[in-house]
């Protein structure tokens, strides 16, 4: 993370602002002229969602689906939630198939999902509050899901290729060691990293205390001695020098002093591939896929590792055992009968 990214840093935040509060509540022309219209209804799930403390990026992809599937009806004269039927929303349903972005691509089957699910959920509240007799999405054939593909795993090697990147001689580059270090140790996701503050991690005991992870659950994670090391020394030599307001309790700190924005995080590690020569698609997800799988493969019981992920189902986690190949052939050549090749 070099001096020359702090400009995309406050770029990028400057422009969120901008989306979030620079921006009049209701600039999507709906029609709100009367409580019972599709707009005015959808402001009060996704205020009574906020009341209900739903995730802020949960209320804003429930948002953005409400928008979507507010102008299309628009278009055709539906005001009110009466006037949608099963079949209004079938052909809704064609309508995201067949919707293409600025680039010509398809939406995604993983957006056409969310934005039906999202209708699904509204429509059952407008039941559950008896503003609707009737759910005309419960029924909805929702679009497959595409087959899992399995997470792709760095090697040790490269893991190691990529945490020696950072200039240590440079007190930036100590900073940006320590993170690398503690995604690769703890596994987090990028943006349990950035919402990390200083008083979450706790050097004496080697924990780190992982505030409204995935699922808005907290949970306790170990940290190696060899990432307590780095981030020792950026605490020690590198953040007093970043601080400029005393009351910021970011643990990671940019130029200006501030938290960094995940998606700068992301894209930073993703340059960082690129040098490394890591072909693989994502960024900071990889580290947590290499976390996992090197535990898996020295030993771990995937339970711990369901622990350490904040995963809520072991399921999730049990994907990484498909991962390990190398540990199942090892298994199989030590206990299959036929595992070992004849002398010749």
């Amino acid at each position: 993370m070099g001096k020359t990214g702090y400009h995309a840093v406050r770029w990028m935040r400057e422009r969120e602002t901008q989306k979030r509060g620079g921006q009049p509540p209701h600039s999507d022309g709906l029609d709100r002229s009367d409580t019972r219209t599709l707009a005015a209804l959808s402001d009060e799930w996704l205020q009574w969602l906020t009341e209900r403390h739903y995730a802020e990026k949960t209320i804003t992809g429930h948002r953005w689906s409400l928008r979507s599937f507010g102008q299309w009806c628009a278009e055709r004269d539906l005001r009110f939630p009466e006037q949608i039927t099963k079949p209004v929303l079938e052909s809704y349903q064609r309508h995201l198939y067949r919707c293409r972005k600025a680039d010509e691509s398809a939406l995604s089957v993983r957006t056409q999902r969310k934005r039906l699910s999202t209708l699904q959920r509204f429509f059952g509240w407008l039941c559950k509050t008896s503003r609707l007799g009737a759910n005309p999405a419960a029924d909805l054939d929702l679009p497959r899901k595409v087959p899992r593909s399995l997470p792709k795993a760095l090697s040790a090697e490269q893991i190691e290729t990529v945490l020696s990147i950072p200039d240590i001689a440079d007190p930036l580059g100590i900073r940006d060691r320590a993170v690398l270090e503690l995604f690769y140790s703890t596994g987090i996701r990028r943006t349990e990293l950035v919402r990390l503050d200083i008083e979450d991690l706790r050097c004496d005991a080697g924990l780190l205390l992982i505030r409204k992870g995935k699922g808005g659950k907290d949970r306790l994670v170990p940290v190696g001695g060899r990432a307590l090391g780095w981030i020792g020394r950026y605490l020690d030599t590198v953040r007093p020098a970043l601080l400029l307001r005393p009351g910021e309790h970011a643990l990671f700190l940019t130029g200006y002093g501030e938290r960094f924005s995940a998606n700068y995080l992301g894209n930073w590690v993703r340059s960082l591939m690129n040098r490394a020569g890591v072909t693989l698609g994502g960024s900071c997800h990889l580290f947590r896929h290499a976390c996992a799988t090197h535990m898996l493969e020295n030993g771990a019981d995937i339970r711990f590792i369901q622990q350490l992920l904040g995963h809520a189902c072991l399921e999730t986690t049990a994907i990484y055992t498909e991962v390990s190949i190398a540990l199942l052939q090892a298994v199989h050549a030590r206990t299959h009968p036929s595992g070992k090749s004849e002398e010749r």
